[in-house]
């Protein structure tokens, strides 16, 4: 199968910066260096910093949407966007915004992510079934990233229920990459911190490609979440981090302290791969 617009710009970011590394970018004004938290710009200058320091080194960014509607910074998420563009030019955005309603809605919502804010993917959910992600799907050219075997403490409680003799994150990627994934823009969520299911979902999908929470502040370890999910070609993969890379350092040099958490990472995933 031919790529999509967004795969293909995710396989050359990749091969460009020999990274397989997204930063997330989930801003807490909290947490900023001091300097910056009296700005009514803080979040857009923090992520500018993140993204100076890093754009060389990253296959994309994912900003939660959630971290700027909460404190009315919507407009600095659009504004991070943009400068994602002018400074890296060839990284995708992936929008982490979770989205899941019936089809009206969803329509609203995908317009939400590849209209209002230009992302070139977008995480959703999946458990009002296919009408609810269809309004997404069609949207040819971009990634409809969706949760699977989910990063949380929690996951069990749902995603390894029993139907059949599946499990429901069973059942999720397998319809995924079967049926829903004709158009060739699905990806999965599926967590580092479970490695055994990380291996199993590869087995059912193939060549599909993975968002990997988890590593960093929830624990998941690299080498094995690499080694378990990786294509036979070393790829298919998104690892992600945030809070591990944005808050690595709380001083003036919290963007060099980014930039040294991203290549460590960076260089631990490559060493896994290889």
């Amino acid at each position: 199968m031919t790529l999509n617009a967004f795969h293909a710009r995710l396989a050359a970011a990749a091969a460009a910066h020999d990274s397989l590394v997204c930063v997330g970018l989930d801003p807490e004004v909290e947490r900023f260096p001091a300097q910056l938290r009296g700005r009514p710009d803080a979040i857009l200058a923090f992520n500018r910093a993140i993204i100076d320091a890093t754009a060389d080194l990253v296959c994309a960014y994912k900003p939660q949407i959630a971290h700027y509607a909460a404190v009315g910074a919507e407009d600095q998420l659009q504004e991070s966007i943009r400068y994602i563009r002018e400074r890296a030019p060839g990284v995708p955005v992936i929008l982490d915004s979770k989205r899941g309603d019936i089809g009206s809605t969803a329509a609203k919502y995908a317009d939400e992510a590849f209209k209002r804010y230009g992302a070139d993917a977008v995480t959703v959910n999946p458990y009002l079934g296919r009408d609810s992600v269809e309004p997404f799907l069609e949207w040819a050219d971009k990634g409809i990233v969706v949760l699977c075997r989910t990063s949380n403490a929690g996951a069990r409680e749902f995603q390894d229920l029993k139907v059949g003799d599946r499990t429901l994150y069973q059942v999720v990627a397998e319809k995924v990459a079967k049926e829903w994934n004709t158009r060739g823009n699905c990806l999965l969520v599926v967590g580092a911190t479970y490695p055994e299911e990380l291996a199993d979902i590869r087995a059912r999908t193939g060549g599909m490609t993975f968002l990997v929470p988890g590593v960093g502040a929830q624990g998941g370890d690299v080498r094995r979440a690499v080694q378990a999910g990786m294509t036979p070609a070393g790829d298919g993969l998104v690892i992600n981090s945030s809070r591990g890379i944005l808050y690595a350092g709380s001083g003036e040099d919290f963007a060099a302290a980014a930039r040294r958490a991203t290549l460590e990472l960076r260089d631990a995933i490559n060493a896994a791969r290889r």
